[in-house]
Parts: structure tokens; sequence; C-alpha cells
């Protein structure tokens, strides 16, 4: 038996999704957009089998993700509507699915539906009350089983009308195309288009679950702390107070001095000197003014 062998057991190994239906409608359930309850799933899993090491690995919508590895169950339980996606061994039989997966779950019609791009494998088959209603598997050089009366959507299968023909013992169909036509039917929803079918996904394998990493948002500053950090930057602090003078020393110590009077000439030259000094600080006042504004924008995002 080697990996080229069709008939290998191996071979028809394929991700089967598996619905549980007690909703009259169940299109309505999926649009409705319910969330995944991470503890149904686990709870279905402890018994089913309470040996397997279970461990949540992520919560997505089952319609939007690759299919399950094999070790993998994506599970959803909606009002009305569960959903349990796995990988099984023997799934070109899907009449033959474990009666302790198809009775799981209490349910008036039980669906499953299976499909395989790499090997063209594609099924589905109705049951209820435990009896198969309908199951057909096949590829398209091969049936593997074909149980019940078709129903009506199969007939432009059969009749080719929905696939080029080929010639030889191969089906006027592509098995992957009808059991997509089945699952829309039955369920009365195309999950291609549908809204996001939330499920939680687990393993059994016993990996461990997937680490978390908790990200805290900064806080964001206030208005009051984005102007001290500014006006900080620019030299304004709190002990500034734009008091340019401080840092100029004592050029004419002898008008503190009465017995050192200055003179007219020197006078004139103190009150030019003022002047300018004034004039200067002014300038220099109002360009740290416009650079604060500027640093302040900037903080805001403005």
């Amino acid at each position: 038996m080697t990996a080229y062998d069709l008939d290998a057991q191996s071979y028809h190994e394929a991700a089967v999704t598996i619905w549980f239906i007690n909703a009259a409608d169940p299109r309505a359930v999926i649009e409705s957009r319910p969330r995944a309850d991470r503890g149904f799933g686990r709870k279905y899993l402890a018994q089913l089998n309470p040996r397997w090491p279970i461990t949540p690995i992520g919560q997505f919508a089952l319609n939007r993700s690759a299919q399950a590895s094999p070790g993998e169950f994506y599970i959803a339980g909606l009002p009305g509507v569960a959903i349990v996606h796995t990988v099984l061994s023997d799934a070109a039989w899907l009449s033959k699915i474990d009666p302790a997966i198809l009775t799981s779950i209490p349910a008036a019609d039980v669906y499953a539906f299976t499909t395989n791009t790499h090997t063209g494998l594609g099924g589905f088959a109705h049951f209820r009350g435990g009896k198969v209603l309908r199951s057909f598997s096949a590829r398209r050089q091969r049936v593997y089983e074909d149980i019940g009366v078709p129903e009506p959507f199969e007939a432009p299968f059969w009749a080719g009308e929905k696939a080029s023909a080929t010639g030889g013992i191969d089906l006027p169909f592509i098995p992957i195309e009808l059991a997509e036509e089945a699952q829309q039917r039955w369920l009365g929803i195309d999950i291609k288009t549908a809204p996001d079918i939330n499920v939680v996904a687990y393993a059994i394998d016993g990996r461990p679950e997937p680490k978390q990493h908790n990200y805290t948002a900064l806080p964001q500053p206030s208005m009051a702390e984005l102007a001290t950090e500014a006006s900080t930057k620019l030299g304004l602090g709190i002990h500034s107070d734009y008091d340019d003078y401080e840092d100029f020393p004592d050029d004419y110590p002898d008008l503190d001095n009465p017995d050192r009077q200055p003179t007219s000439e020197k006078l004139t030259t103190l009150a030019q000197s003022s002047w300018q000094h004034v004039h200067r600080n002014a300038l220099h006042a109002k360009t740290r003014v416009s650079e604060f504004s500027n640093a302040l924008r900037k903080k805001l995002g403005r």
C-alpha cells in the first residue's frame, strides 16, 4: 500500500462537517451571527471520549478558514444547530460514521458533508432517527457509496449538465460540486457566501494551548501633560515664567550705588541699551510661543 494507491485507506482521509439540526430554519440561525460557546465544545468532547486531552487552539469562522487537521475538532453549539468539523480516516463511506458521533447530539436531522480537493473526493449524507436516508460519495473515477433515492437537485448533475464530459467511465459531474449543492439545498444556505459561522477549535493530541500575549494599552496623556511636556522641551518650564532678564548679568551696577550716579552720556547709552534689550526679548518670547504652539499641534495630531 503506497501513497499513490487510490484505494488505500489513508487516501480517503478527509475533513467531514456534521450538522445536527433541530431548528426549522437553519439559515436564519446562521444569519443571526451567534457567537460560539467555548464551554459547549469542551463538554461535548469530554462526553465523546473522557480520556482525550482537550486543548482550545482558536476561535474563528468555519467558512473562512482552512479545514481541520487530524486530531482537531471545530465545534459550534448554536440555537437549534450544532456543528462538528473534524478529520475522519474513512470519509469515503459516510454511512459508516461512528454511531457514537452521529448520536452525540440529539437532533431531528443529521447531515454530513466531505470534500477533499487534493483527491477529488466529494460526499454527502442525510440521517434521521439513526437511519441513512441518502448517502453518496465518489471521486470522478469511482463511486464509493450510493445509498438511498437520489434527491431532485442531483438530476442535472447525473444528466451531465453541470460539467464537461471527460469520456470513459468518469462520472458526468464533479463529486465535490454535487456535495456543495447538497449542502446548500439541505441547509438552505450557501456556506461560502454565508455570514461568519463562528466555531471554537480544539486539539485532542496533547498539544499545549497557544500562548496568549496580553498587551496593555498605554494611557493617553491629558492636555495639561501635553502642554507641560512641550513647554519643557522648549525651555519654558514652571520656573521660567518668561523672565529672560534673570539670566542676564548686571551690566550697570552704578544704578544701585547712590555715590556713583551715571552721567547724562551713560543715561543715554543705558536708555538705548534697555530698548534694544526689551526688543530682543520680545522677539525671543514670540519665537518660543510659536514653537510651543507647533509642538502642541504635533502632539495632538493636527
